[in-house]
């Protein structure tokens, strides 16, 4: 057996059952580590053994909660400590899992166990509100009611788009923070929401820099005039507290996602034209904001020996889709996974399914680590390549704001902070070529083409 899969489920289980406190805890295994051949730190002297984050995404209806359960699962049975977070309002999880629980009981939003090594949980934005929204539900919800609208009605639609986004990204930056799990797997909600969750990080960054401290600075003065002319309420100043509190919570997060070392998403899709292009468009933004896609999960495949005349024409369809999926997303690895026999809930069946879908590999290693961007020098001038697959150049747009780079395709916005080597330096000429969109910087102004 693999060294390190005797590590992950002989020798790891045993570490955490010693009753010793967790220094020596760590004591014993640092040393197993060194014994098998491990090192924690590089030469540099960084350690290593950051915990791993792992996201699923892709359209509704694909699998995405069951394929994040069974990577959970297998993560978990091979000894690391796991944890399954589920950003989609709509929860499932402990309906993937079988737990014998209330319809709408969701353990007010903490982790439960729910296996050795293995917790769940359902963040709940209602338990939430008052722990990391108090100042900022209340000014919306005094707001709200100003205008006339019922209290109650106040209270609900204080919750805000994304709330769920940030509470889900704040236990996420904690637990890798503290280093409370070895994996973190996040089943995210379908594509749009997906991206709103990975690109809040940024969003959050430019309005602390670029809009908060005038926001405030402008309300401490205005504040007592305008309270003498208008009764519209107007944020306190524990208002700005809050978000700052909030921003410092998540500070580091950002950096976490862009991670390719500890960091990736792995995209769920169907056979099925409809799905795939879902997919397309999914890996295409997932690329945009600087995340590693390293596996594409194709769920629900008929057997091609299925010998039945109602699904011959289903076959041949995933087939063609099957090809189609090979030829986009190739060199990243494609894990096919067949339709079962049965509806995959309940531990038996969700371990069934990951091995089906990882076969030998490891569930919680990285398998593919393409970087989306990278910063090359030439003779004094700097070019910064971003992966842009499935778009040509009519589509995308670029300019600045406030010496950022911003990228727009569609709907969707990038705020790229550019690093140190480029900030100073003026964006040049544009080019897209080949999936990848190349930025020279320079010291002269041009133009985008």
């Amino acid at each position: 057996m693999d060294r390190n899969l005797i590590f992950r489920r002989v020798l790891l289980p045993q570490i955490r059952n010693i009753e010793e406190p967790e220094e020596w805890q760590h004591f014993y295994y640092t040393q197993v580590l060194y014994y098998y051949g491990y090192n924690m730190y590089r030469e540099d002297g960084v350690e290593t053994n950051k915990p791993r984050i792992i996201i699923f995404s892709g359209k509704g209806g694909v699998g995405k909660t069951t394929a994040a359960a069974a990577t959970a699962l297998c993560c978990a049975r091979q000894g690391l400590k796991t944890i399954v977070i589920s950003v989609d309002i709509a929860h499932s999880l402990a309906d993937a899992f079988q737990r014998e629980i209330d319809l709408h009981d969701r353990n007010r939003g903490k982790s439960v166990r729910i296996a050795d090594n293995l917790w769940m949980q359902e963040v709940d934005i209602q338990e939430e509100l008052e722990k990391h929204w108090g100042e900022v539900s209340k000014y919306l919800a005094a707001l709200l009611g100003a205008s006339g609208m019922a209290d109650t009605l106040a209270e609900e639609l204080a919750i805000i788009p994304g709330m769920e986004d940030v509470v889900s990204l704040l236990y996420i930056n904690q637990y890798y923070r503290e280093k409370t799990f070895d994996v973190i797997v996040v089943d995210c909600a379908p594509t749009g929401e997906s991206l709103r969750f990975v690109s809040m990080p940024s969003t959050l960054e430019w309005y602390i820099k670029k809009v908060f401290k005038l926001e405030r600075n402008l309300m401490r003065v205005t504040r007592p005039i305008a309270k003498k002319l208008t009764d519209i309420p107007l944020p306190e100043d524990s208002y700005f507290a809050a978000l700052q509190d909030l921003f410092l919570k998540l500070d580091g997060v950002d950096d976490v996602l862009l991670d390719r070392d500890i960091t990736s998403v792995r995209l769920v899709t169907n056979a099925e034209k409809m799905v795939v292009r879902e997919t397309q468009r999914a890996f295409m933004y997932f690329c945009l904001y600087g995340l590693v896609v390293d596996a594409i999960i194709v769920n629900r495949l008929f057997p091609r020996d299925l010998q039945d005349d109602y699904f011959k024409d289903w076959i041949s369809t995933q087939q063609r889709s099957l090809e189609e999926i090979n030829r986009i997303f190739d060199p990243i690895p494609l894990r096919k996974v067949p339709m079962l026999q049965d509806e995959v809930v309940g531990t038996d069946m969700l371990l069934k399914m990951g091995q089906i879908m990882y076969e030998n590999l490891d569930p919680a290693a990285l398998l593919y680590r393409e970087s989306p961007y990278s910063v090359e020098q030439n003779n004094g001038n700097y070019a910064l390549k971003i992966k842009l697959p499935f778009i040509t150049k009519d589509y995308v747009d670029l300019m600045t704001e406030d010496g950022n780079l911003v990228v727009r395709i569609g709907s969707f916005k990038r705020h790229v902070f550019l690093p140190r080597v480029l900030s100073g330096r003026k964006p040049g000429r544009a080019s897209l070529e080949d999936n990848v969109l190349t930025i020279s910087f320079s010291q002269e102004q041009g133009d985008y083409e």
